[in-house]
């Protein structure tokens, strides 16, 4: 799993790529040529706009096995936490031997499920908050 950074020369120069990237465009790298299909265009965004930005990208594949510790790091939480959650059965995995094992995908629908129920929740207190009339009224 490498992260990849852009210096900002390197940022500037992929701002103009991503200007002509576009369905039927041709990406010539040394002697190959390559035709842009709507879905390469839409997955070389998807992957070359936060790096033009600036953000650190980093590159798992779906069916790849996290330790523990890498899980956790792209949560953002430690990984005694991410254990609990484990153990409650939360997000998916497996042991191999002593490890735990965390299926890229598993942990992407964890993620998922947790932004949606976060936006359930933050739907559901600002109905309440305009039924009380605490909104803000212009």
């Amino acid at each position: 799993m490498a992260r990849v950074y852009l210096p900002q020369t390197q940022q500037e120069n992929l701002r103009t790529l991503l200007q002509n990237i576009h369905p039927q465009a041709r990406l010539r790298v040394g002697e190959v040529t390559l035709e842009i299909t709507p879905a390469l265009a839409e997955v070389l965004r998807a992957y070359l706009e936060p790096l033009a930005r600036g953000e650190v990208v980093q590159v798992i594949p779906l069916e790849a096995e996290l330790t523990t510790q890498e899980a956790a790091d792209l949560l953002g939480v430690s990984r005694p936490y991410l254990i609990r959650l484990l153990e409650k059965g939360q997000i998916a995995h497996r042991k191999v031997g002593t490890h735990r094992r965390i299926r890229a995908k598993d942990l992407l629908a964890y993620i998922k499920q947790s932004q949606e129920k976060g936006q359930e929740i933050l739907d559901a207190l600002i109905q309440e908050d305009q039924a009380l009339g605490l909104g803000y009224q212009p």
